[in-house]
């Protein structure tokens, strides 16, 4: 005898039930992120042919990764210092906006020195990281944290898949520069509506203090101090999920200069081929994105972590000796750990950290991360210029053998905190 069907009723309690927590913040927050993801990953497939084609080598595209992320890292720690003061709402639509200026001189670059300067306004942008961090972890209940950070990265991937496909769409029928330049300007364009709806956001810090552009600029030092000393007021597996996030970010840094060019320069994979297999990441996290955030928080943090590290090894692997279908099935692996180690780490730090500590400590961490990102970057262009093309990724292999000892050996989920 079959089973009756499910009452109507039953069935739309049960989703408020489980997406009940997707309004407010958390909503124009997804909303906008959908509109950002899809415009800002358009470029971002050719990027490196792109600027090669404005006459910058392996170690340019290198260095201007660098320049942007160390400009990036200078502003996180008063950024997460800002945002606990001042409020999360101001510091993230006005930059918003000022992203959108910056991207100027990506569409207008007349060779690739430009590029830099474009990118330098873009990381001083990221100011708003922490604020960014703190209102999505203040609008989110404990018990749903695993499933809102899982459905944050289904959102993006949920945007990003059409990106590669337009772009070689757009590639095909335009050319490389000419098509990059017409992508750069609907970027300009996603961050502007991007812009608007965060105006409407509602700001999370009960007293924020008033803007003073003054006393901004002169608590500087204030601010780093407080934001290396705030690490002594959070549980030791904080402090240790924050050195795994900084040895993550060196080690992805290898191979961000260099990994379009690898494919395309040293596996012979064409341009239109290359979009293909930039749709599978996110297809992948949109398959796993929900799946996950529930595993995540049936069996907790720490082994999902762990399994994201062992996967990094083996897309390496299937990577260096790769053709079209090994690449292929890499960034669909590439898709799976992005999605268990983003979620969980989030979810895990933010049960770590107390509500008045998380934009000082998304902002120290963000400074560190950002820092051993340029350098990564840096090492990678100029190892692929100068040793072998293949040893920025080789190296990741050991390198990602420490955050996982670390995570097995050092973290303890007991002890997160109730807020």
């Amino acid at each position: 005898m079959s089973e009756e069907p499910e009452p109507k009723g039953n069935l739309i309690q049960r989703l408020r039930d489980e997406f009940g927590f997707i309004q407010g913040n958390f909503l124009i927050m997804i909303l906008s992120w959908l509109i950002l993801d899809l415009f800002t990953e358009l470029p971002g497939t050719y990027y490196p042919l792109y600027v090669e084609a404005l006459g910058a080598t392996a170690t340019g595209i290198g260095m201007i990764g660098a320049v942007q992320t160390i400009a990036a890292a200078a502003v996180q720690i008063p950024g997460g210092y800002f945002t606990d003061k001042y409020g999360r709402k101001w510091l993230i639509t006005t930059m918003t906006f000022i992203a959108a200026f910056a991207r100027l001189f990506y569409v207008y670059a007349p060779s690739w020195e430009w590029i830099m300067v474009g990118a330098v306004i873009a990381g001083v942008c990221r100011i708003y990281q922490p604020a960014l961090n703190a209102i999505v972890s203040d609008s989110l209940p404990k018990e749903k944290r695993g499933m809102g950070f899982s459905l944050i990265n289904l959102i993006a991937s949920v945007s990003t898949t059409p990106a590669p496909l337009l772009a070689g769409y757009l590639f095909t029928l335009y050319g490389l520069v000419p098509s990059m330049r017409l992508m750069y300007k609907l970027v300009i364009f996603g961050f502007l509506i991007a812009g608007l709806l965060r105006t409407r956001l509602t700001e999370t810090v009960e007293t924020p203090e008033k803007v003073n552009l003054g006393e901004m600029m002169s608590s500087y030092p204030v601010s780093m101090r407080e934001s290396i000393d705030v690490w002594k007021l959070v549980p030791r597996a904080a402090f240790v999920l924050f050195l795994v996030d900084v040895i993550m970010n060196f080690t992805s840094g290898l191979f961000q200069p260099v990994l379009t060019l690898y494919i395309v320069k040293d596996l012979g994979i064409n341009e239109l081929q290359l979009s293909y297999i930039m749709t599978a990441m996110p297809v992948s996290m949109i398959i796993l994105a929900i799946p996950s955030g529930k595993i995540i928080d049936v069996v907790g943090k720490k082994k999902p972590i762990m399994v994201s590290f062992l996967l990094w090894a083996v897309v390496i692997l299937l990577f260096i000796n790769g053709n079209f279908f090994r690449v292929l099935l890499a960034f669909i692996l590439v898709g799976v750990l992005m999605v268990l180690s983003n979620s969980a780490i989030s979810s895990l730090q933010t049960g770590l950290v107390p509500k008045e500590h998380r934009g000082k400590i998304n902002g120290s961490q963000g400074f560190f991360r950002l820092i051993a990102s340029s350098i990564g970057q840096l090492s990678g262009g100029w190892l692929y210029d100068n040793v072998n093309h293949e040893i920025p990724f080789l190296i990741q292999i050991g390198l990602v053998m420490i955050p996982l000892l670390m995570v097995y050996f050092w973290i303890d989920e007991n002890e997160e905190t109730l807020h």
